[in-house]
């Protein structure tokens, strides 16, 4: 049997924290930012938890992460 492996795009984007839930960081706020208002990138500012329905993606890219 091949090894599994963790997709290295989901280890470089997403942590899990202890308590289950899965960290990631906010998209839109990288470039393009001259255009978007200020109370717009103030609400992209720091991280949010993954959605519920998608955490069984988040074990199947991360099979070790214990989702």
């Amino acid at each position: 049997m091949p090894k599994m492996k963790s997709k290295s795009s989901a280890k470089k984007r997403f942590r899990v924290r202890p308590g289950g839930t899965v960290k990631r960081g906010q998209a839109f706020k990288r470039h393009i930012l001259t255009k978007k208002s200020t109370k717009n990138k103030r609400h992209l500012r720091g991280a949010v938890n993954v959605h519920e329905t998608n955490l069984g993606h988040m074990a199947q890219m991360l099979p070790f992460a214990g989702l």
